[in-house]
């Protein structure tokens, strides 16, 4: 095991992404402003963030042997990321993205996941050196949850450090939820998770308790704008995100996590790792696009 090493497994999928003065209602047509294609899906954020931050990333994924899979495995490359554990899929497409985002950074998202619904546990079979070289595993729900429940078997039992960005939100098992080091969800995921409406810290720390109930070590509730909520230890609170002007919340939550990953690898505490994390985020949201709006090293300092 290295220390240093982080290991992504997750979804890579391409964005097509519009800008409009609003979200269109149901049934409801706009004319929109400014298209661009743009790397995406969870996962590949993910990787790309902790990549920009320095860390020292491997990326399992299963994309389709279409232009989007090639590209999107050439910019991994590019971003220093140990590509060698991302699987072609001679059936199945790579996945997308459609992305609408409003004047005040906003959006709405409809994915289609492709190939990475297929990414299975007989994958990971195959990749079990990298499952046994990395010391933080960072995980979302854009892949089977089978799969994820297989990875986290692995993991456990070789006592790494487990983090599960719980998106998109489903109602998870308590087996799983157990052994997880440190679960990461937005307020919305973290209502599906509790059945809690979190709205403050108070309600935070609600939902944070039914997860610790659950058997999860650390919880770390993003609140956006207001940073995040942690529980650990039974220490808790708020720790309070930069102010920015947000033009783009699209990756904030990926850049987070990636950069919560890093910070761990490097052995700050909870709390530092956190605030770091709530910066990286903070500098994502100024600007468009997922991966692109991934921050540097030095963009953090």
């Amino acid at each position: 095991m290295n220390k240093n090493e982080i290991l992504v497994i997750g979804s890579s999928n391409t964005d097509m992404v519009i800008k409009t003065s609003v979200l269109p209602a149901p049934g409801e047509t706009i004319l929109g402003g400014n298209f661009f294609m743009n790397a995406g899906g969870k996962g590949a954020n993910q990787a790309v963030a902790a990549a920009r931050l320095g860390g020292n990333v491997t990326f399992i994924a299963k994309t389709g042997s279409d232009v989007f899979g090639k590209q999107a495995i050439g910019s991994f490359n590019n971003e220093g990321i140990n590509t060698s554990h991302i699987i072609t899929d001679s059936v199945y497409p790579s996945g997308v993205a459609l992305i609408t985002v409003n004047e005040k950074g906003e959006n709405c998202i409809v994915v289609a996941s492709g190939a990475n619904g297929f990414l299975s546990p007989l994958d990971i079979h195959d990749s079990m050196q990298a499952v046994e070289k990395a010391s933080v595993i960072l995980m979302q729900l854009e892949i089977p949850v089978e799969t994820v429940q297989y990875v986290v078997n692995l993991a456990a039992k070789e006592n790494k450090i487990i983090i599960l960005n719980p998106a998109p939100a489903i109602s998870l098992p308590d087996e799983l939820l157990k052994k997880i080091s440190i679960i990461t969800p937005n307020q919305k995921e973290a209502e599906v998770l509790t059945d809690i409406k979190v709205a403050d810290g108070i309600t935070a720390e609600q939902a944070a308790l039914v997860l610790h109930r659950k058997g999860v070590e650390t919880v770390v509730i993003t609140m956006g704008a207001r940073g995040a909520y942690f529980s650990h230890n039974q220490k808790g609170g708020l720790i309070n995100a930069p102010e920015v002007q947000a033009v783009d919340t699209t990756a904030a939550g990926d850049v987070f996590n990636g950069a919560l990953a890093v910070a761990l690898t490097e052995e700050m505490i909870i709390q530092e790792a956190i605030a770091f994390a709530c910066k990286a985020a903070a500098v994502s949201v100024t600007r468009m696009g997922a991966q692109s709006s991934a921050p540097y090293r030095n963009e953090i300092i």
